[in-house]
């Protein structure tokens, strides 16, 4: 059993809605939004083999920081809950951490310690948002854009080296958020989980269908354009964007930006004409 599996449990408790978006939406007022989201990383599967407790930190920030950036927010307050497994990696971590938060307009604002046999990190974040772009919020006929070159960090993971500050370090996208969602996009989400898991993700949330063509998928340098393709299809860590927007729409001139598909009416998943299958970073359970 897998983790999307799972949030079936999830839904029968608090409501399909709640598990569609990176954060949860409270509404402030008619032109304001309070975002907010939470993530769990642990040490034996989230964090890279040689990553630094710094590097640890900011990746922990960082992760949440991508939740508020992918519904156009502007983040606020980090907090940090960490399962400490030794004393001596607290204060390169909580630096990381602040270090990330700082870069992005946030604040490294307090959290939790306890005692734990593995190192596990809660990072949980708060942000504003005037309107929250969701996923589910395509219609036939937009085309689909990332910001990001997908499979940088699966590289890394890999042995390709130059890719490394993908993977231990990863930028939030918040500027691009922003500008995307001012610019009028209709839906959008990171991509830490890999581009087919978040096509899916999309297509769930919106009933609609996503053709991409992979010639449009900017190639990873340095390394074979077989292996580059599954890097980029199903490797996760990278956070990005994945974002649809109708065609009349003017996209900011942003840095890697790139248009890969359209949307369809038919609900299937499409990469150069053909139905994949869906796979990418995932908890599992027996």
């Amino acid at each position: 059993m897998d983790e999307r599996e799972l949030k079936r449990v999830v839904a029968g408790v608090v409501g399909r809605e709640a598990i569609l978006d990176d954060c949860a939406v409270y509404p402030l007022g008619e032109e304001s939004n309070l975002l907010a989201t939470t993530d769990m990383l642990h040490e034996s599967t989230d964090f890279p083999a040689g990553i630094s407790n710094r590097e640890i930190g900011w990746m922990s920030a960082a992760v949440t920081l991508s939740d508020i950036a992918a519904m156009g927010g502007d983040p606020a307050l980090v907090l940090l809950a960490v399962g400490l497994d030794r004393t001596s990696r607290l204060q390169d971590i909580l630096i990381g951490a602040r270090e990330c938060c700082e870069a992005y307009g946030a604040r490294l604002a307090g959290g939790d310690l306890d005692a734990h046999g593995e190192l596990t990190l809660v990072s949980s974040g708060i942000g504003f948002a005037d309107r929250p772009v969701r996923r589910s919020g395509a219609r036939p006929g937009d085309l689909v854009g990332i910001v990001g070159v997908p499979g940088r960090a699966q590289a890394a993971l890999e042995g390709y080296d130059m890719f490394r500050g993908y993977l231990c370090t990863p930028k939030p996208r918040v500027r691009e958020g922003r500008a995307l969602a001012a610019a009028g996009v209709t839906s959008m989400m990171d991509v830490s989980d890999g581009l087919l898991l978040s096509l899916d993700d999309m297509r769930l949330a919106s009933g609609l269908g996503y053709a991409i063509e992979s010639e449009k998928i900017p190639p990873l340098s340095g390394v074979p354009a077989g292996i580059a393709r599954r890097f980029a299809l199903e490797g996760g860590g990278d956070f990005g964007l994945l974002f649809t927007f109708p065609p009349g729409v003017i996209l900011p001139p942003l840095p890697e930006l790139f248009v890969i598909g359209t949307v369809t009416r038919e609900p299937s998943l499409l990469v150069d004409g053909k139905e994949v299958v869906i796979s990418g970073y995932q908890h599992h359970w027996d």
